[in-house]
């Protein structure tokens, strides 16, 4: 499995979230039902936005990626998202790319422009559009394809660019330059996976052009099919408008694990299907906290030992149809609140059967009193516990009015009192 990762120019907003977690998920199940599993994720190091914001920094372009390669794995790691097994960088495989762009030219399907860039000659590729299902008297250049004069039709796509002034570039048969951007995720995954491989994964803004470029060069190169199977997740958006940098409407990870457990994050991400839209708001992650603190209780209600899934059990069996009838993970988390209710009766199996399937999905891997006990994001523990001996202080002289306003202020951060005795504790909502 190969999928396209991010181009680290700035922090991940949780769009970029969304497709490491869903294909984290996918990697996940498709180990549990017995494949051996080779996850690519590369990284774009090298783009027009990366050597832009460089330059407006004032700081070579390699320290800037390798500071937000640092960030984003700091985001991966928190969401439980697992490392692919490998993470190829572009400007480590510039070699291959420049022996797949020799390819296509062998084959007549690239040239060399006036301009110096080597192009990619889209009508003479006769399965172009197959992915997008697009006749080529619709598709337009994509938002990263420079409209170049020199091309022989507007359509070309950029393999190789001219050296620029003050640029990162490679020496090359066509002078000095830099890949394009899509040639680099077809030279990536050729040398890892091979010249054909089973799924191909990404944001469904890159079904078009990125993937169908990708098939073009691929395809147009080697002769042989490129991928089997091509997996698009679909926008995390905000009043019904993707969510992006060039919107200005994003949300970065960091900032909403501020406020929310990443758990939860992560919960809230696979609530939905990957390919329905996700619409982010502070309600939806609400609902979402909720919602998994409910199976946290159960869990808590009935103390388990981690042990595997007991497949030949009902509600683990309509888990598997729903995540087998592709990836349908909010009806493999319904049936894990199914099993919360069965908990909850006092069903000692159920409470193992859900911790099991829930670690499945990469959820309900923590003690549920770590999980319900832990303070929400910016509340510390020792102000909690000041404002609970407050609140004990005034109910010994009586002044219950204020007992209350600390018990509402509390619950204003999400922390629920529950009094037993002289004692009083704490969960979150």
């Amino acid at each position: 499995m190969y999928v396209c990762g991010m181009t680290v120019y700035d922090y991940c907003h949780l769009g970029h979230a969304r497709v490491m977690v869903v294909f984290d998920m996918v990697r996940r199940w498709l180990r549990a039902s017995g494949y051996r599993v080779s996850y690519v994720r590369n990284i774009t190091d090298i783009d027009d936005k990366i050597i832009r914001r460089a330059a407006e920094n004032g700081e070579p372009v390699a320290a800037l990626t390798e500071r937000f390669i640092r960030y984003m794995d700091e985001d991966a790691a928190a969401l439980g998202v697992e490392k692919p097994d490998h993470e190829p960088r572009a400007t480590q495989y510039v070699p291959e790319m420049e022996g797949l762009i020799r390819r296509l030219q062998d084959r007549k399907l690239a040239y060399q422009s006036a301009s110096g860039d080597v192009n990619f000659a889209v009508r003479r590729f006769a399965g172009y559009g197959k992915l997008s299902g697009k006749s080529l008297d619709e598709l337009r250049a994509g938002e990263r394809v420079e409209v170049d004069a020199a091309k022989e039709d507007p359509l070309d796509f950029v393999l190789w660019k001219r050296a620029k002034p003050d640029e990162p570039k490679w020496s090359s048969p066509w002078g000095e330059g830099r890949p394009g951007w899509h040639i680099e995720c077809s030279a990536m995954g050729c040398a890892l996976l091979g010249e054909q491989f089973d799924i191909h994964g990404g944001g469904m803004d890159l079904q078009f052009p990125h993937h169908e470029n990708e098939i073009a060069q691929s395809e147009g190169a080697t002769g042989k099919p490129f991928v089997k199977y091509w997996m698009h997740n679909e926008f995390v958006r905000v009043r019904d408008e993707k969510m992006s940098k060039s919107l200005g409407n994003f949300f970065i990870v960091r900032d909403i694990l501020k406020h929310y457990d990443a758990e939860v994050v992560r919960f809230f991400l696979l609530r939905s299907h990957y390919r329905s839209p996700l619409n982010y708001s502070d309600a939806n992650l609400e609902e979402a906290k909720q919602s998994l603190a409910r199976l946290y209780t159960a869990l808590q209600a009935q103390p388990t030992t981690v042990a595997g899934v007991d497949w030949d059990e009902p509600h683990a069996q309509r888990f598997r149809d729903a995540m087998n009838d592709d990836f349908g993970t909010p009806e493999a988390i319904a049936e894990l609140h199914q099993l919360a209710n069965r908990v909850f009766q006092g069903d000692a199996a159920a409470a193992r059967q859900l911790n099991a399937l829930g670690r499945v999905l990469g959820l309900l891997h923590r003690e549920p009193e770590d999980f319900l006990r832990a303070a929400p994001a910016g509340v510390s523990e020792a102000w909690i516990d000041e404002r609970i001996a407050e609140r004990t202080a005034a109910r010994k002289r009586r002044d219950f009015a204020a007992a209350d306003r600390i018990r509402h202020e509390l619950l204003d951060k999400g922390i629920v009192l529950e009094d037993k005795g002289q004692a009083t504790s704490w969960r979150r909502v």
